[in-house]
């Protein structure tokens, strides 16, 4: 390991010898920058501090059942937690990534002028890691996080990661927080890869320069009162996504763009926004982060992706979960009095997991779905056996999990 002679143990500046540090360069740290690590590039500058590091890193690589964070477990919800490592990766204009590595978690430098600033030209990724009853970590379908992240590199003219490269990060960052897994039953580790156009520059074009990160943080239930029904409130006036657009990519607009009208549904005492098609203004196309089915005379429907929706891969396990318990499942246009029609309506994604819907208000109208604010039975059994695989509860017969150790 190559050690650097910048000034350690404090906040100055690295001097002209530090050769060591990583592009982008992690900046201060509450912990490493008093524990012997060079505030810049977290290189250990000290007997102690290589012993220290030495001993993270056998830690993160060990197969046994690490010790937990001292953490109030049952507190946990959606909200950043750092942790203590994130993987860095870069390339140039040649598209290559390589010389990937972990690095303490913190700040990253960024040029004013980089391409994910002005342009947004950037990607994101989210997946969970859960821990089983034996103390054992899952993954849950990786492959096809990466697999996304390539279609939409694609469509942003950035490189990407190669599936193995994709792989190998995540995993290497869930074991070097594996501490920070919550335990059987008190949540999992969310798992945020990112992709963004780092290098600088002025004009509209592919950035010279990318970044490839992954961090994690221990979550809980992504809607206050966990499993209890949600309520939607319908939008008419702003849209996702627009036909030809990037509607079904993870880039980082589409987030930013849903911000107003999420605040303003919660403002009405609303848990999220359900949005229609921008032609129509009557099919049902998603929510502000997640995909929505409906449940009417034992099938369930979900709508088509038609390039303004984007393909979960919650959502194609819940598909698959569905036709393997008997139930017939369409992909289909769906207006949203179809959905104020149906009887039950829930939403899927990463973050939510299966979240059941206990209300839909639209132009004033409020349809409520179940009993005293109750899942419907297929929601249940739909996330009973969902979470049933992520947990490693039962017999994995979709090869959809993969165990870290």
């Amino acid at each position: 390991m190559e050690l650097c002679t910048c000034a350690a143990r404090s906040s100055a500046p690295p001097s002209s010898s530090c050769r060591a540090a990583p592009f982008p360069r992690v900046l201060s740290h509450r912990i490493w920058s008093r524990s012997g690590y060079c505030t810049v590039c977290f290189t250990p500058s000290s007997p102690v501090a290589r012993s220290r590091f030495s001993t993270l890193m056998t830690t993160a690589h060990n197969t046994g059942t690490p010790d937990l964070v001292d953490f109030n477990w049952d507190d946990l919800g959606f909200q950043l937690i750092p942790t203590d490592f994130m993987y860095l990766m870069s390339c140039s204009s040649d598209g290559v990534f390589m010389n990937g590595k972990l690095v303490p978690y913190g700040s990253i430098e960024l040029n004013p002028a980089a391409a994910v600033l002005n342009y947004g030209q950037g990607l994101l990724e989210g997946l969970r890691s859960h821990r089983k009853e034996d103390g054992s970590i899952l993954l849950f379908r990786p492959h096809e996080n990466a697999r996304r992240m390539e279609i939409g590199a694609d469509r942003l003219c950035m490189p990407a990661p190669s599936v193995e490269q994709f792989l190998e990060a995540v995993k290497l960052t869930v074991l070097a927080n594996k501490h920070w897994v919550p335990p059987f039953g008190k949540g999992s580790l969310y798992i945020r890869p990112q992709l963004i156009g780092s290098g600088a520059m002025l004009g509209v074009a592919p950035a010279p320069q990318y970044t490839f990160i992954v961090f994690v943080c221990p979550v809980g239930h992504y809607f206050k009162g966990g499993l209890a029904p949600i309520s939607l409130l319908t939008e008419e006036e702003y849209h996702r996504a627009a036909p030809g657009g990037t509607g079904d990519i993870k880039t980082i607009g589409n987030y930013a763009s849903v911000v107003s009208a999420q605040r303003r549904s919660k403002e009405k005492g609303h848990s999220d926004v359900l949005y229609l098609d921008p032609l129509h203004n009557k099919f049902v196309e998603e929510v502000s982060s997640c995909n929505i089915f409906m449940v009417k005379d034992n099938i369930i429907s979900t709508p088509l992706l038609t390039g303004t929706i984007l393909p979960g891969i919650t959502r194609r396990s819940v598909i698959e979960i569905s036709q393997n318990l008997g139930f017939q499942v369409e992909e289909r246009l769906i207006t949203i009095d179809e959905l104020l029609g149906a009887d039950e309506v829930f939403c899927t994604g990463t973050a939510v997991v299966l979240s059941p819907v206990g209300s839909i208000t639209y132009r004033g109208r409020r349809v409520e779905y179940g009993k005293n604010q109750e899942a419907g039975v297929v929601s249940q059994q739909l996330y009973a056996a969902l979470t049933a695989i992520q947990k490693g509860l039962t017999e994995d017969s979709m090869g959809w999990t993969l165990q870290l150790t």
